[in-house]
């Protein structure tokens, strides 16, 4: 039910930041901000047992920890460059915005250079 709770949360900010942008629209962003800040963080607690669940299992499993930590952080920094460039384009920032995704696509690609070096050697192996 935590959901509701994000979803009332966030309508009560809604109304604050439409009510008060007409007076002080630089509040009413910070308003908006401070609200994404607080569901992300309640987002990236749930998101924690579901990691460490993920953890338990791939040690049961054998599965090297460097992949698994890797696809982690991979959704973690696609999640952040997200909010980010949300916040960006909520204050109008679309060129900044932009540039956030871009940085997050490549650091993203960067990290997952391993895993696709480490699969090719997997289909080598296979392929006579």
């Amino acid at each position: 039910m935590e959901i509701i709770q994000i979803v009332a949360i966030s309508i009560i900010a809604v109304i604050l930041a439409v009510v008060i942008r007409q007076y002080r629209p630089e509040l009413a962003l910070q308003i908006s901000v401070v609200t994404g800040l607080l569901i992300f963080l309640v987002v990236i607690f749930k998101m924690a047992s579901v990691l460490d669940a993920l953890r338990t299992f791939t040690g049961r499993m054998n599965i090297d920890t460097v992949y698994i930590s890797t696809i982690f952080r991979i959704v973690g920094i696609a999640y952040i460059a997200e909010f980010g460039a949300q916040v960006c384009k909520d204050a109008g920032e679309n060129s900044i915005a932009s540039k956030i995704e871009l940085a997050g696509k490549v650091i993203i690609l960067v990290l997952a250079v391993p895993i696709l070096m480490a699969l090719m050697e997997l289909i080598m192996e296979i392929i006579p």
